[in-house]
């Protein structure tokens, strides 16, 4: 869990500024009706990081608790493009610190405590898969290669 947390941390770290200059144009420009422009992308991942925050807390005392979100629902009634800007960004690197303080304190054997999203799965497979989810959404609001993501 420490190097998770150590990975989160670094790339939290390296993307808050380059996330805090992006023109307000690119972050609110929506591609589609249907598509989430920058700046619901990056509600999405407050919204996401609740989530498991809940889920990387609750998984650690009741067996096998059953954690899930309506992405589209949660990002609709959160009204993320009507934000600040610099709100979403700064709510965004502390909840994350919040989630890399919680899975350095995690210990070992815990992390192998399971928690039922779409599937049953481990706390520290949990937290390796929202890294991942973390960084595609972060390098599609910043333009950067692509990090595949199932």
């Amino acid at each position: 869990m420490q190097a998770i947390a150590g990975e989160l941390e670094a790339f939290i770290n390296s993307h808050k500024d380059p996330l805090r200059k992006l023109p307000e144009e690119k972050m609110v420009f929506k591609p589609s009706l249907l598509k989430w422009s920058r700046k619901e992308i990056m509600g999405h991942l407050v919204d996401s990081v609740q989530s498991n925050i809940r889920r990387f807390v609750v998984a650690q005392y009741e067996e096998n608790p059953y954690i899930v979100y309506n992405q589209d629902k949660w990002v609709a009634i959160a009204n993320y493009q009507h934000w600040d800007t610099a709100d979403i960004i700064d709510l965004w690197y502390l909840l994350n610190k919040q989630v890399v303080e919680i899975l350095k304190n995690t210990p070992a054997e815990i992390a192998e405590r399971t928690c039922q999203t779409q599937e049953l799965h481990t706390i520290r497979w949990l937290a390796a898969d929202y890294v991942k989810h973390l960084r595609h959404h972060v390098h599609q609001v910043l333009e950067l290669g692509p990090v595949p993501y199932p």
